[in-house]
């Protein structure tokens, strides 16, 4: 039996290795539900589209790069409107809730969800659920029209709130089923598409016909299986203002030091795409690739040669790079937010007066002019720029489609570039990480020319894992300066051999 939260997988399988991993429906627990045309069919706006009808048998393959004798591998449902739906459009009793933290891009969703439902489905009755999941239970509920929804994705941050916390299950589907609402739509993070999945466990075993779907978000861009998360390009080219502030400052002036801390608690692919990007960053430091501070190869030895030879430098770093060395010199609790998120000490802090401490010393005694910067919440609250509202465009009708078509218990996502109906768990149970043997990490280390504070037995321990790993199968190993850091996975490795970015 599957633990409270986590479907059963429901794979199909085929010749030469074929795997499909697919969604739940509706007919998988409520037999015998009629079906009824998709009023796409008469829509003006589709009549010029050949094929606009997904075929039933359509899957995304998860890997894409492959040997001619490779099996083919795990494949996903394809995303895309069905020929036949599961709702008439007058029965439909949606609602739409965001939840944890700010990303851009929200309410962009929001909008394409309204929109689309009423303008493809002719769907007249949609609720936003307001303050996260509480809302279902604690506060009120808003009508959403295309009208009141019309210019909210020129706006930052969620026209409907949000929390981290509150999800008490019971109490969120006995509001569900109080309200007449058959199709959820869950906008938020790991921790919310969790609670989806718990959700969608409770509809089915109640028996209810409630689609449950999730648009996965994040702006660390660290969900697993998708290609990327919406709001990562806003979060990018927003970084850029930052770093080009503590570069003018820190070029300004002498020995000048630009330090800029960005998102990413496990994952640094916002700071490995800002500085790739900038071309202004002379060291990028993320949660995925360790890093030390004194001795030959070390942070501080790294600073020096760079003042000497350019005469200022900018630094970004990962809000979750180095929480193992700050441990080491300030001891601190475990604590926890209420999505349960471990908090984590302030490294652009930390770093910055560390630097400070290192050129102030009796040994240095040198002058630096550092600055530092936080951009973290500046970030957050901005409007989408024209790449995410584009594709924030895309998840809401992916998600319509799918609801529509009897399909629950799923998240969407682009998959190799084609978007796909994603099970919960796969989307729960990992992370994104940067693979620091990866070509694109070689890429960052080329452009900054920064060292990468590896060893060879580092890179020898990534070398032997097999798998990609999750959070809790990593390994620890030590590197050559007896620091405990994580080991490499093998999958950066096994990309670069097929040929991978």
């Amino acid at each position: 039996m599957a633990p409270e939260g986590k479907s059963e997988p429901k794979l199909v399988f085929g010749e030469a290795g074929y795997v499909l991993e697919d969604v739940p429906h509706f007919v998988d627990y409520i037999p015998s539900l009629p079906t009824y045309p998709n009023p796409l069919q008469d829509n003006p706006a589709y009549s010029v589209v050949k094929q606009y009808f997904v075929n039933e048998g359509d899957t995304v393959a998860q890997k894409i790069v492959v040997h001619k004798s490779s099996p083919r591998g795990t494949h996903f449902r394809r995303a895309g409107p069905r020929q036949g739906v599961y709702f008439e459009s007058d029965e439909v009793h949606a609602c739409i809730v965001t939840c944890g933290g700010l990303c851009p891009g929200l309410n962009t969703v929001i909008r394409e969800i309204v929109c689309g439902l009423s303008h493809m489905y002719g769907v007249t009755k949609i609720l936003g659920i307001e303050g996260g999941y509480k809302g279902f239970y604690a506060r009120n509920t808003i009508p959403l029209t295309p009208k009141s929804v019309n210019d909210v994705h020129k706006r930052g941050g969620t026209i409907l709130g949000t929390s981290r916390g509150g999800h008490n299950t019971s109490k969120i589907v006995d509001s569900i089923k109080d309200r007449g609402i058959n199709q959820v739509y869950i906008i938020g993070g790991d921790g919310t598409q969790k609670g989806a999945s718990v959700i969608f466990e409770e509809i089915r075993r109640r028996g209810l016909k409630v689609a449950v779907v999730g648009i996965p978000k994040t702006i660390d861009n660290d969900i697993a299986v998708i290609d990327k998360s919406f709001g990562f390009d806003t979060a990018v080219e927003e970084a850029q203002r930052a770093i080009n502030a503590a570069h003018v400052e820190a070029e300004s002036i002498e020995n000048g030091i630009g330090v800029v801390k960005l998102m990413g608690r496990y994952s640094g692919f916002i700071a490995m795409h800002a500085t790739l990007a900038s071309r202004d960053v002379d060291c990028c430091l993320i949660p995925e690739s360790p890093f030390y501070l004194e001795g030959k190869g070390g942070l501080f030895d790294f600073v020096e040669k760079r003042l000497k030879e350019n005469g200022h430098m900018v630094l970004v770093v990962a809000e979750g790079a180095g929480q193992e060395l700050i441990a080491e010199s300030m001891r601190s609790m475990d604590l926890e937010d209420a999505s349960g998120n471990k908090l984590l000490l302030d490294v652009g802090l930390w770093l910055s007066q560390k630097i400070k401490d290192h050129f102030s010393s009796k040994k240095k005694k040198t002058t630096i002019n550092l600055k530092y910067i936080d951009p973290t919440y500046m970030i957050r609250a901005v409007p989408s720029n024209a790449s995410d509202n584009v594709y924030c465009t895309l998840l809401a009708h992916s998600a319509i489609h799918g609801a529509m078509a009897g399909y629950t218990g799923f998240t969407v996502g682009p998959v190799n570039g084609r978007h796909a109906y994603i099970p919960f768990y796969r989307v729960t149970e990992t992370q994104n990480k940067v693979v620091i043997t990866d070509r694109m990490w070689a890429r960052l280390l080329s452009s900054t020319n920064q060292p990468s504070f590896l060893c060879q037995n580092d890179l020898d321990d990534g070398a032997k894992k097999d798998h990609t790993p999750s959070e809790s199968e990593l390994l620890e190993g030590k590197n050559c300066n007896g620091h405990y850091v994580e080991s490499a996975s093998d999958d950066g490795v096994k990309r670069i051999q097929e040929g991978e970015n």
